[in-house]
């Protein structure tokens, strides 16, 4: 499997219906996945990083403030190589219950689903490869940070599958990047059974062992607070340079 071909047969869905309450003061009446971020929209560079690995389909999970998205993607800012399909969620849903909502939009038989605040330049083919190696039907792909006082942290044990996930803790660890892959079975699971938080719903209640873990070599960013936001540039410069 070559890199540029990596997402050629797997959808994308991208979370971006947040309300960004906590960088509102920021940007204002700009959602977050159009931050702008080393002079263009952080849905931009997204899109460029997915189109790297082949992608061709991606689905965006919209709500609060859902218009200025289309309307950035009408004029015609990102690249035209991928199929980008916009679903507008009617109220909050929450991670898993968007998922839910835009189902019938993910036709692949495998998906990957990616917050639409954080970025990382990992190697997806290394992913997809881990994950289909493993033989699970969900794989988290998982980073180490200096600082993992704002992220969920994830114990992992040496069949490189999750054992737990813990709280919240100052200091250096492994945590959970926001960047998944699902059979379209273990989507459907969850979906049928109404959960509304992808992580607390469904991944925290998983049985120790279920998720395969893929720990990448990459720079994390998460763009959800004004400090990070700040940080963004140097970070998406440092994947362009």
């Amino acid at each position: 499997m070559r890199s540029e071909d990596a997402l050629a047969n797997i959808d994308v869905a991208v979370l971006a219906g947040g309300l960004g309450t906590r960088i509102r003061g920021v940007l204002g009446d700009t959602p977050k996945v159009l931050a702008p971020i080393a002079g263009r929209a952080f849905l931009g560079h997204l899109l460029d990083y997915l189109s790297t690995y082949g992608s061709r389909r991606v689905v965006l999970c919209l709500g609060h403030l859902a218009d200025r998205v289309t309307a950035w993607l009408a004029r015609g800012d990102s690249a035209g190589t991928i199929d980008v399909v916009c679903q507008i969620e009617p109220r909050p849903l929450g991670t898993a219950g968007a998922l839910g909502y835009v189902r019938k939009e993910l036709r692949s038989s495998t998906i990957l689903v990616v917050n639409g605040d954080t970025f990382l330049d990992a190697d997806l083919r290394a992913f997809i490869a881990s994950h289909r190696l493993s033989g699970a039907e969900a794989s988290v792909l998982c980073v180490t940070v200096e600082d993992a006082s704002r992220f969920v942290r994830v114990e992992i044990g040496p069949d490189s599958r999750v054992r737990r996930f813990l709280d919240k803790a100052p200091g250096a660890g492994i945590i959970n990047a926001g960047v998944y892959l699902f059979s379209a079975t273990f989507l459907d699971r969850f979906i049928t059974a109404g959960a509304v938080s992808l992580e607390r719903d469904v991944l925290e209640k998983l049985p120790s062992g279920t998720l395969n873990a893929h720990v990448a070599k990459a720079r994390f960013l998460d763009i959800g607070t004004p400090e990070s936001l700040a940080t963004a540039a140097s970070v998406i410069a440092g994947r362009e340079s």
